[in-house]
């Protein structure tokens, strides 16, 4: 389990590093519980999206793996810039 500076300083109101080990129900709204989930149950993954405080996010998670078998879940939140170009190809 691990969490980087950026994420920790992103959740210090609620922790910081101490949410590390912590379940992910505790601190997740009841749509969220659902989503992670079906995502630990059924080896999904979730790729959105989303626009917080002006910056536009891209939001990737999925189960990780140890030894074969689901041991957490990866949240990787990348912030993008605001005039990135999209393609239809």
């Amino acid at each position: 389990m691990d969490m980087n500076d950026q994420s920790a300083a992103v959740f210090s109101k609620q922790g910081g590093y101490e949410l590390i080990g912590k379940s992910l129900n505790d601190c997740h709204s009841q749509r969220s519980k659902d989503i992670i989930h079906d995502l630990m149950t059924n080896s999904k993954t979730n790729v959105y999206t989303i626009e917080k405080e002006g910056k536009h996010k891209l939001i990737y998670q999925c189960p990780w793996y140890m030894n074969g078998e689901i041991a957490g879940l990866v949240e990787l939140s990348m912030v993008l810039p605001s005039d990135i170009p999209h393609y239809v190809r």
